[in-house]
């Protein structure tokens, strides 16, 4: 991106006297920033295609406009080759610690399940297929190319994965926002909101409700309540295909960042995220053989 992006967001055709243009912390794989326009305030999402991920913006922008259909998401204003434009939402971003709180985790669950229950209906485009083993090996093959540092760990991390993959077996396909961050959800003090559809795509369940216990370190009576309120049934029969998938949640982040070490460009210190997803494979992984 050569353009200074406070004077990209500045010369948008979509806004007339922009102010205050302020950029906003979170975005690791795109900038970020907020303005106001008109008495009103905006996000300005600044963000090229990454091939290397799989993020391709016709992709983002179509499930972004389906979710605010749904009502999940912030509405889209405007949208130009590497540009995306929102309505900004007062809210605040979640944490970890927010996900974890009793008071908190029945809600996400169910704006999760609006997602996979919902977002399909407002489609107007194709969109991708988020499959997280494809992924992990088409990583894997780029690490290697690209002479990574981590290529010495890389054969037993794909074998890894196809163990995982046939643990997971047959699967039920949803439209999948595939990036349960914390600070992807928001709250406004009366519902919650979910943001950055960069990953999105069709994907088991399993993956969004896997992703939401890893990044957030939920305990196994947490999952168990979880996947029993998400199912609406006991969770036993789902347990052994969604443990397998917690770890290639966790497998997933961990080559994203191996891969970001070397092409992203942004101010992020991915070095250390690849260190702290991998210990939290490394127990996911343990988990998944002794149980």
């Amino acid at each position: 991106m050569t353009q200074n992006p406070i004077a990209r967001a500045a010369a948008l055709s979509c806004f007339s006297d922009p102010q205050d243009i302020q950029p906003l912390s979170g975005g690791i794989t795109n900038v970020n920033l907020s303005l106001r326009d008109g008495g009103r305030r905006y996000v300005v999402r600044l963000g090229e295609d990454i091939p290397e991920h799989g993020i391709m913006r016709w992709n983002e922008l179509a499930l972004s406009r389906a979710a605010e259909a749904a009502g999940i998401s912030p509405a889209v204003v405007h949208s130009e080759p590497g540009v995306l434009v929102l309505d900004y939402i007062e809210a605040r971003a979640l944490e970890e610690a927010d996900v974890r709180d009793p008071a908190n985790l029945p809600r996400i669950v169910d704006l999760v399940a609006r997602v996979h229950r919902h977002i399909a209906e407002h489609l107007t485009t194709p969109v991708l297929t988020f499959w997280p083993f494809q992924v992990i090996r088409s990583y894997a093959t780029r690490l290697r190319a690209d002479g990574s540092a981590h290529a010495g760990a890389l054969p037993e991390l794909v074998t890894q994965a196809a163990a995982l993959e046939v643990a997971t077996g047959p699967v039920t396909l949803v439209v999948g926002h595939n990036d349960l961050l914390a600070a992807n959800i928001l709250d406004d003090g009366a519902r919650l909101w979910l943001i950055d559809w960069e990953y999105g795509g069709f994907n088991t369940p399993l993956f969004d409700l896997a992703g939401l216990a890893s990044n957030n370190g939920l305990s196994e009576a947490q999952e168990r309540a979880m996947l029993e309120r998400y199912f609406q049934a006991d969770p036993d029969p789902h347990w052994r295909a969604f443990q397998a998938m917690k770890c290639a949640s966790l497998m997933r982040e961990t080559l994203w960042s191996m891969v970001s070490e070397i092409h992203s460009d942004l101010d992020f210190d991915y070095a250390a995220y690849t260190a702290e997803n991998m210990a939290r494979l490394s127990a996911a992984l343990s988990d998944f053989k002794n149980a």
